[in-house]
């Protein structure tokens, strides 16, 4: 380990050359790893950046503590450094074992950055995520890529054959859409709010077929503009095809006995309902796990605040008294 101080070299934020990091580069290709310190956070997101260049084609990483300290990152990125493309990848804002799943608005956020990290990228991608999302598994590559459909104007697709397609992928079916994960079926109109977007869609259907689509706001529901074609990505992480939920009751009887088939959660998984918390039992819905290095490749370069070890060690200390809480709440029923 190796430590380095940086100043600032130019005044402007915006204009380079901001951070001299000439003595970090020859480091940047070396096993190991490199301590910088004199940065404060705030000039971090001008220090960033230039790593992210100076990294060529390898995706860059950088480890938050939390997830308010990685949006906070997130923003100031995005301010000096429009020309990356900033993936934001929050952790489960729940811990396992919960009851509850994670809101949709994380879930579908965190597709929508393994869905990016799986096309052709057009801008230099720095994924901005934190320590409680690292040491979680998730889905594959592989999966990811399995997933999403596209959507054009001209295509034909039955509305109910569009509404089966949206429930699969975890959208759930409202009467005025407001929130990402959510669509509506009015008359030949379809609204949605696809996982990923900061607005809604609306599909204008002609029969079967879709003749327009438009953007619109979902506070007010007035249309903003229209648009060629869009591709749905699922809005939760526990895909419930086929084969997921043969996989799913399989591990569930193995695990618990033929018994468990009498278990609310065996019963909605068999039946293709989804159960709140059930996004816990990820693992028997996928053939196996990955981390997020699976999704950024093995020559990623890594970054991480100084505290992340500490705050993920915190992490790991309170999943493992929820479990304990769990198994003596379980005990204690009757």
């Amino acid at each position: 380990s190796a430590g380095t101080r940086f100043r600032s070299s130019h005044p402007h934020p915006r204009l380079p050359p901001m951070i001299d990091i000439s003595k970090l580069v020859p480091r940047l290709d070396r096993p190991g790893r490199s301590a910088v310190s004199g940065v404060p956070q705030g000039l971090d997101a001008m220090l960033l950046p230039e790593i992210a260049h100076a990294a060529g084609k390898r995706v860059t990483v950088h480890v938050a503590v939390d997830d308010q300290r990685a949006a906070v990152l997130a923003d100031q990125l995005s301010y000096f450094a429009p020309k990356l493309e900033i993936l934001r990848f929050p952790a489960w804002d729940c811990l396992p074992y919960d009851r509850a799943s994670p809101s949709v608005a994380v879930t579908s956020q965190r597709m929508s950055t393994l869905q990016a990290l799986q096309q052709p990228a057009k801008k230099k991608q720095l994924v901005v995520t934190t320590i409680g999302a690292v040491i979680q598994k998730y889905v594959t590559p592989f999966r990811i890529r399995q997933t999403g459909e596209r959507l054009a104007a001209g295509r034909e697709i039955s509305r109910e054959r569009l509404a089966s397609l949206l429930q699969s992928n975890g959208y759930f079916r409202v009467d005025t859409v407001a929130d990402a994960g959510e669509f509506a079926i009015r008359g030949s109109i379809v609204d949605l709010f696809p996982a990923g977007s900061e607005v809604g869609l609306r599909l204008d259907f002609f029969g079967d077929e879709i003749e327009s689509i438009r953007r619109f706001n979902p506070s007010d529901q007035r249309s903003i503009d229209q648009v060629e074609h869009f591709d749905i990505l699922p809005a939760v992480e526990a895909l419930m095809d086929e084969d997921a939920i043969k996989r799913f009751r399989v591990g569930y009887r193995e695990r618990f006995g033929v018994t468990a088939t009498g278990d609310p959660l065996y019963q909605a998984v068999s039946e293709g309902r989804r159960l709140s918390g059930m996004d816990h039992w990820l693992p028997l819905f996928e053939e196996r796990m990955a981390t997020i290095f699976d999704h950024v490749g093995a020559d990623a370069l890594v970054i991480r605040d100084s505290g992340s070890i500490a705050a993920g060690q915190s992490r790991l200390d309170s999943i493992t008294d929820y479990h304990e809480n769990r198994v003596k709440a379980q005990a204690a029923e009757p």
